[in-house]
């Protein structure tokens, strides 16, 4: 039986360190994370989204944010700052205010990095869209989460299907996705709660107007 390539994303993002790695959130997943996971009513200041590609993700941010600020690496044409969240140089991005929150899904490779700097300059807290494996590693462990556990891991029941370079509302997958949300208010307590996104968010946070929105939003 051949293997369906065109709607099947399996757990193999990994990219090569070059690569944009531009895997654009669906919309649902999103809401999830304000509605099942940090409340509709703690999400009512700034956030910053420092990979925000065509801006899937920044734009449901905007539904609740009171100010949002977009920026990425590269320039997908939808009038974000372009500039690099992670390392040192010219090229540097910087968020014109100090954001209560960092909310992004990072490139791959370099989701420790976004991680760190989040984690240190976010008032309220960080956000950060994952593959579940993640939360594993000798390595992730002992630069991230010995030192800043996460208040919250919210994995995902049901899966979120992202393809590259855009949004397929009628994808599948069979990778497995969690929010990571570190708060400034819980880092000294060191603990950190499990929070499931139940199953059945897909269909009650799609919106009907999320495929004019974004299904033709890609690099």
């Amino acid at each position: 039986m051949s293997q369906n390539t065109s709607h099947a994303v399996m757990a193999q993002r990994v990219e090569a360190r070059d690569s944009l790695d531009f895997f654009p959130t669906p919309p649902w997943a999103t809401r999830a994370l304000v509605h099942d996971v940090l409340g509709v009513e703690n999400c009512r200041g700034a956030v910053w989204e420092p990979a925000c590609g065509a801006g899937h993700m920044s734009a449901v941010l905007a539904e609740t944010f009171g100010r949002v600020h977009r920026s990425d690496v590269h320039d997908y044409g939808i009038g974000a700052c372009v500039g690099s969240f992670v390392g040192e140089g010219a090229d540097r991005a910087e968020c014109p205010f100090r954001p209560d929150w960092i909310i992004t899904n990072p490139p791959f490779n370099l989701a420790v990095d976004f991680a760190e700097r989040a984690i240190a300059e976010a008032v309220v807290g960080a956000a950060l869209l994952v593959r579940s494996t993640w939360i594993e590693g000798v390595a992730r462990y002992e630069r991230i989460f010995s030192r800043n556990p996460p208040a919250i891991v919210a994995p995902f029941v049901e899966r979120v299907p992202m393809v590259k370079g855009r949004w397929d509302p009628n994808a599948t997958t069979a990778t497995a996705y969690a929010w990571i949300i570190w708060s400034a208010c819980a880092l000294a307590a060191g603990r950190t709660e499990m929070r499931w996104v139940p199953p059945g968010r897909r269909r009650a946070l799609t919106r009907a107007d999320d495929v004019a929105r974004f299904a033709g939003a890609a690099a």
